[in-house]
């Protein structure tokens, strides 16, 4: 550390004392996937759930983290390694505080996934791959990407140009098919599994 950085961590409040007072536990949920998959779809219906329960808790999206903060960033292996490192740092500040995370993001490589845990710290961290297939996020297409990808107009499109890994069997990864499952139930299996990890 430069000998001009002098950290005040050890004279604030410290992560215990948030959780006691927001009566809950900061937990990241990293939902990974294709384009299209649900990602975002399902992280918006998480975070609601959670309110109803009483529950605090913040989305970071990847689009809209690249239209503000990320937005001097592009899509080589070296900016998107970047997005992820910072998204994990400010996902790791929400935690301290006690908020869970839901974090909606590609995230095509398992080294990027490992990245950001070894960041959040793997207790802290969940990663969900929210599965479907090329076909099914080609044919639902909101926003109109896989028709681009197709004329060639975007570039390093994943899926097609730049590739995706698949957890493996024996990764702790969860895993939730929006190819066989409807969102309301998707998102009733995730929160069963979600609720018992972020209450006090």
């Amino acid at each position: 550390m430069p000998d001009n950085i002098h950290t005040e961590f050890h004279r604030m409040m410290d992560r215990e004392a948030k959780q006691r007072q927001l009566l809950q536990c900061g937990h990241v949920f990293w939902l990974y996937g294709l384009s299209g998959s649900g990602k975002s779809t399902l992280a918006v219906a998480l975070e609601r759930a959670l309110a109803d329960a009483g529950i605090f808790s913040k989305l970071l999206d990847g689009d809209n983290i690249r239209s503000r903060l990320n937005q001097d960033l592009g899509f080589t292996d070296t900016d998107r390694r970047e997005n992820i490192r910072r998204i994990a740092e400010v996902a790791r500040l929400f935690i301290e505080s006690g908020v869970v995370v839901f974090a909606s993001f590609i995230t095509p490589n398992q080294s990027l996934r490992a990245q950001a845990m070894e960041i959040v710290g793997s207790n802290d961290f969940t990663p969900i791959y929210v599965k479907a297939s090329y076909e099914t996020c080609a044919k639902r297409d909101v926003k109109g990407l896989y028709a681009k990808a197709k004329a060639g107009s975007v570039k390093n499109f994943t899926g097609k140009d730049s590739g995706f890994e698949v957890p493996h069997d024996l990764d702790p990864d969860w895993v939730i098919d929006t190819d066989a499952l409807s969102e309301v139930d998707a998102v009733n299996q995730l929160i069963q599994r979600i609720l018992p990890l972020v209450r006090i």
